[in-house]
């Protein structure tokens, strides 16, 4: 039994006594999740109490404040909440629990757990906006990163260190290609963030990753596509600050966003609430903001030696790829990964578009033969797609372009090499070694 209260008494007994004398608001006006607050000055971002009787509480964020109020905005539902509730600060503003206890647990937005294994007790806390560094301080990226994705490895390369979006519309396989890589990368930790995901993703998730050896080296942070905005963006803060933290210990962490569209939604929602118009396309220029300061967290330190790998899922509404999101993301990102619906309804998985998908770090980190061989083998994929229409109806002549010859002939072993099964792992050495023997048995 002392074993068991041992975290807990250590955690009591450091415990500073706060002795200044308590301060609340009270609630004088809810519209659609929004709450002024009269009599209460806190910062932004600060977590605030809603007491709703002698037992019963609610969860409010301060997102702003506006003629001497404070607006807040619930991280649960209004039902039962009455004017003249009494609101009190909570914890330390601008601050998010972090550190070793939440390797192997799942956690919801506040840092709560949800896997139904006792309560945690972190002793670190990381600012939710992450430590700003000089731009000095990101130390390049030279090393290779493995995927476990036989097409990745071979025709766009990632680093150690780079942030990867992976781009497609929605039921193409932006999961089951993030899923592969949970697999099969090589990491000493990794941060799952599942934010404004359907909640049976969330279930399949843990269940298929957190066990085994796997699971010590494993936190995920879910906040499903049911709960607030400002508690889906919470949550992608949690998950870049602790793998900011495990960063600062010196380790390399794969960060795993799921997705970064729903956390552009979110922001896209507490903007408009605050009355922020909407400049592209319905996003207020603050949501897109949002986006580039969490992937900007990512990246290699130069001072601990550590290194945050990002790879962010973005969803291209009605496969528009100058959707603002996506367009963002790109502009923003060291790569990006394509998944085509074309090349899904053919049965091609994962549906890599290798054409459209790009690695800014591939040519720095590779061999120059291996570079070569991956152009080699875009341009033969290039050339066949473009030519498609016209070598299905028969209108192509053979011997017309020597290139196209040598893409119709070798078109089946092309789509061989990208598809993959979603169970297998192909490591970065295998991917290389098979590219030489395609293109090498062929020319």
């Amino acid at each position: 039994m002392l074993t068991l209260l041992s975290p807990l008494l250590d955690e009591m007994g450091g415990t500073q006594i706060d002795l200044t004398p308590g301060r609340y608001g009270l609630v004088t006006a809810c519209d659609g999740g929004l709450l002024e607050v009269s009599g209460l000055s806190a910062p932004v971002g600060a977590l605030c109490r809603v007491a709703q009787g002698a037992d019963a509480t609610l969860t409010a964020e301060v997102i702003g404040f506006r003629n001497g109020r404070t607006l807040m905005m619930l991280l649960g539902d209004t039902v039962m909440l009455r004017p003249g509730a009494r609101v009190r600060v909570e914890g330390r503003p601008g601050m998010l629990a972090v550190g070793e206890v939440f390797l192997g647990r799942a956690v919801d937005g506040e840092g709560l757990p949800i896997d139904g294994l006792g309560p945690l007790h972190p002793h670190h806390a990381w600012p939710a906006g992450g430590l700003r560094t000089g731009a000095l301080d990101r130390s390049p990226v030279r090393e290779t990163f493995d995927t476990g994705v036989r097409a990745l490895n071979a025709l766009t390369t990632f680093g150690v260190g780079q942030r990867i979006g992976i781009m497609a519309g929605s039921g193409v396989g932006k999961s089951v290609l993030l899923d592969m890589i949970a697999t099969g990368a090589e990491a000493e930790v990794v941060v799952v963030g599942l934010i404004g995901e359907r909640a049976r993703e969330v279930s399949d998730f843990v269940e298929r990753h957190m066990h085994g050896a796997r699971r010590a080296r494993t936190a995920v942070v879910a906040v499903p596509a049911d709960h607030a905005p400002n508690l889906r963006l919470r949550g992608a803060m949690l998950a870049t600050s602790l793998a900011e933290h495990f960063r600062a210990q010196g380790r390399q962490v794969l960060l795993i966003m799921d997705s970064l569209t729903r956390v552009a939604h979110a922001a896209r929602e507490i903007a408009l609430l605050l009355g922020e118009p909407g400049a592209a396309r319905g996003y207020p220029p603050s949501a897109l903001a949002t986006i580039t300061k969490l992937v900007e967290r990512a990246g290699n330190s130069a001072a601990s030696g550590g290194s945050i790998t990002g790879l962010y899922t973005v969803l291209a509404d009605g496969d528009n790829q100058d959707d603002p999101v996506v367009d963002t993301a790109r502009s923003i990102l060291d790569g990006h990964v394509v998944l085509s619906r074309d090349l899904a309804q053919r049965g091609q998985y994962p549906a890599i578009d290798i054409a459209a998908s790009l690695s800014r770090v591939m040519a720095d980190i590779v061999a120059p033969e291996h570079t070569a061989l991956a152009r080699e083998f875009r341009a033969l994929t290039a050339s066949y797609e473009a030519n498609r229409d016209l070598v299905l109806m028969g209108a192509y002549r053979a011997g017309t372009d020597p290139q196209l010859d040598r893409a119709i002939a070798m078109h089946e072993a092309l789509t061989g090499f990208l598809t993959q099964d979603a169970r297998s792992c192909v490591m970065l050495e295998q991917s290389i070694a098979a590219l030489e023997a395609l293109l090498g048995d062929a020319a």
